[in-house]
């Protein structure tokens, strides 16, 4: 699928019948551009952080935008050397997205399994997530369980973890 061809994956999620809402806005490239240009869309918020650990592995862990990650505990829970920050030509060859457009749905760029998809359980606790359609112009709005379906189908089953709350520093 071509990096952003966002009409490919909502065909595919109605083909596979699943029900998903899609509304147009402003381009978003942090959480506080979207905090302040999304509009209101009910359900959580996806943050999506591609990772590379130690030994070369890719991982894309979805959490929810509020959760603070904490690169060592999440590294340690799913046992997996060290996490960084992957680069963007390998964001752009592996999942065929731009930084700002990394979402769960880019998994379906994956055609070689080269990522480990992960969701923190908050996400899953939502019912509803919004996450950018392979580019961030666009938010969609799609169930939790029919996201769960839709990782299944493109070969992506997740894995699912309980990320430590994280304090913050007043």
């Amino acid at each position: 699928m071509p990096p952003d061809d966002s009409q490919n994956l909502i065909t595919m999620l109605d083909d596979l019948g699943i029900v998903t809402r899609s509304v147009e806005h402003p381009p978003l490239r942090t959480i506080d551009d979207s905090k302040r240009l999304r509009g209101d869309l009910p359900g959580g918020h996806a943050k999506s952080l591609f990772l590379k650990d130690k030994k070369g592995g890719y991982w894309l862990l979805v959490a929810l935008e509020q959760t603070r990650v904490d690169l060592r505990s999440a590294a340690s829970l799913l046992q997996a050397p060290r996490f960084s920050f992957a680069g963007e030509q390998a964001l752009a060859r592996l999942l065929g997205v731009v930084p700002g457009a990394v979402s769960p749905f880019a998994a379906i760029n994956d055609v070689h399994g080269q990522v480990c998809v992960v969701i923190e359980q908050r996400v899953l606790a939502c019912g509803l997530l919004n996450c950018h359609p392979l580019r961030n112009d666009r938010t969609t709005t799609i169930a939790t369980s029919d996201l769960l379906k839709f990782l299944e189908q493109v070969g992506h089953p997740p894995r699912i973890i309980d990320l430590p709350e994280v304090a913050t520093s007043a």
